[in-house]
């Protein structure tokens, strides 16, 4: 199968974990999760090009010490996957530009890994069909299905069991970026550790975890107010133990006004959700002010597409 094109923008965002469960770990070595995802205007690009073996190059706005230009690159390794699907021997050259936190709890690398299954679908002509994209990407990675799917979601298993979930309106949220990232295995190890030493104090692990009804009922109402009091990270103090100075940033957004502030996913990203986009506006201007990276976003918006040149 030749390529049809000679050049395939695709663009994918990031997403903030609204509500994140943690259980404890299970037999398989994972930990089941109950989250529900929104997808952010914070974006990854890819442009996939014809080429005769799979590479790529990385420019962007971030840190990008820490992404991987080998073979474990999610990108490439999702670019492959499809090409073995789809019985190709095409290679492709993948140029991505970032702008989503390296290890920062948003799920860049999947964002740049679903980008690349619709860029490289396109450029080969594939045409396949949302439900099968979905099913290399599970193979993927627990984020790299709700980076195709975008909006709102609830994620339960791994994270990557997904079913849709209704966000009326616009939710405006400031984030602010740490240049170092986090790993997420060592977040989920630290958690275990902290309900172990904490004992009855600490959250219990549950085996199911759920997503609590009022977080769904906020998002149906589009009420921010609602959504901050029901918001909640069981790895928050797991983040906060491994980097305490995130604790400090947390206190000064609810200073300067955010409804409530947490780590986004395995952190160290934290995100604060404003009252409305003045709101919004003015928090980051505050945080700027004091010295911290800080991008005004909102949600949800589109999973991964193709870009019109």
């Amino acid at each position: 199968m030749a390529s049809t094109v000679d050049r395939v923008h695709a663009r994918a965002p990031g997403k903030i974990n609204v509500y994140f469960r943690v259980g404890g770990l299970a037999d398989d070595g994972y930990h089941p999760v109950a989250s529900v995802y929104q997808a952010v205007s914070l974006y990854e690009d890819v442009w996939a090009t014809p080429a005769d073996g799979f590479t790529l190059s990385v420019t962007g706005s971030v840190e990008l010490g820490a992404v991987p230009r080998d073979d474990t690159n999610l990108a490439l390794r999702a670019a492959r996957l499809l090409a073995r699907e789809i019985g190709i021997e095409d290679g492709v050259h993948l140029q991505i530009h970032k702008t989503v936190p390296v290890a920062g709890g948003m799920g860049g690398g999947s964002a740049d890994a679903a980008a690349a299954l619709v860029a490289c679908d396109a450029l080969w002509a594939a045409g396949l069909s949302h439900a099968e994209l979905m099913a290399l990407a599970a193979q993927l990675g627990a984020d790299v299905p709700f980076a195709l799917m975008g909006g709102t979601a609830v994620g339960t298993g791994h994270g990557d069991q997904l079913n849709p979930a209704l966000a009326q309106g616009r939710f405006d949220w400031v984030l602010a970026i740490s240049d170092e990232g986090l790993s997420t295995p060592a977040v989920y190890a630290e958690l275990d550790e902290y309900r172990l030493a904490a004992g009855p104090r600490a959250e219990p692990a549950v085996a199911h975890p759920g997503v609590r009804p009022a977080v769904l009922q906020a998002l149906r109402q589009g009420d921010a107010r609602r959504l901050a009091s029901a918001s909640h990270n069981d790895l928050d103090p797991a983040a906060l133990r491994l980097r305490p100075p995130l604790d400090d940033i947390i206190n000064l957004g609810l200073d300067e006004g955010a409804l409530t502030a947490f780590v986004s996913g395995s952190g160290p990203t934290i995100a604060m959700l404003a009252e409305d986009e003045r709101a919004a506006i003015g928090l980051q201007i505050s945080l700027s002010t004091q010295g911290h990276k800080a991008l005004h976003v909102h949600g949800p918006v589109p999973g991964a597409r193709v870009v019109a040149s």
